[in-house]
């Protein structure tokens, strides 16, 4: 279960599974702690982010949104069938970094893939009601960190390029699904760059420090509450899961030049003290 980009885990309720996608290798993952079996399925494209659908999975990929029926282990996955396509602003791009609100609109950003050019062609999108809108916010690098509050009225997103390292915080109208006044939430993480993120019961956002092995949580205010340590460096997203919600899976990169014995690439299971909240799925 070593992957050369391990994103998007996600805890299945349902299941009790834990489901991630490593994007390169064009793979979808699937761990059950109860009898640890695990499970992959190969992909067609490469799918930077996933979310429960009611049939399956909701899949952002490299042009476009796309809804995948459930899965069985030891059969390949159907073919997915895309429900919104996107015109990215350069070539090379693709979906990253993404997630429900707590309403179930499925938000996903975009980025160019060769990150040595920095060009800040991104675009967030939202995907409701059978549609994907227009970019709600654009000037991105490297769209990553989304995550909303438990009452579902602030949305968190960061640019995780080695240029900008931010992360915002915006409002958000629960009811219209639009956010709004963006502003600083955290200028520069510690150590490491924002990757990845979670929203724990408490409402506080653990986000990835990756290229430093940190898992960092911070208050609602804005506040460093906690710093957790992972045995690789690069670690890319975290989600609460398990019985309890109260593990916090991590998922890291392998880069190509990883010695063959290294944990790089695996995922990671800590037991920070705190509970999570389940993830929302998508509503449709």
């Amino acid at each position: 279960m070593r992957c050369g980009v391990g994103e998007s885990p996600v805890w299945h309720p349902a299941e009790q599974a834990l489901y991630w996608t490593d994007i390169p290798g064009r793979t979808l993952w699937r761990w059950r702690p109860a009898d640890a079996q695990v499970a992959q399925w190969a992909l067609p494209e490469q799918a930077g982010c996933i979310a429960i659908h009611p049939d399956g999975w909701l899949l952002a990929m490299e042009n476009g949104i796309h809804q995948l029926p459930a899965l069985q282990a030891g059969q390949p996955a159907p073919a997915p069938r895309q429900l919104a396509a996107v015109r990215h602003a350069a070539p090379g791009m693709r979906f990253n970094d993404g997630r429900c609100d707590r309403q179930g609109r499925f938000w996903a950003g975009t980025m160019v893939q060769d990150m040595a050019l920095a060009q800040p062609h991104g675009r967030l999108y939202r995907y409701a009601a059978g549609r994907i809108d227009s970019p709600i916010d654009d000037d991105l690098i490297v769209s990553n960190g989304m995550a909303f509050s438990p009452d579902g009225a602030t949305m968190y997103l960061s640019d995780s390029h080695g240029s900008r390292q931010v992360v915002w915080a915006y409002d958000y109208d629960t009811d219209a699904g639009l956010p709004s006044n963006r502003r600083v939430f955290i200028p520069a993480l510690p150590a490491g760059r924002p990757d990845g993120a979670a929203i724990d019961a408490d409402g506080c956002y653990w986000i990835c420090g990756n290229q430093a092995g940190r898992i960092y949580r911070y208050t609602p205010d804005g506040r460093l509450d906690r710093t957790l340590s992972v045995p690789v460096p690069r670690v890319a997203m975290c989600a609460f899961g398990d019985t309890d919600l109260r593990t916090l899976f991590v998922t890291s990169i392998r880069a190509p030049d990883t010695p063959d014995e290294a944990l790089d690439g695996a995922v990671y299971a800590l037991r920070p003290g705190v509970r999570g909240l389940e993830e929302p799925a998508y509503a449709g």
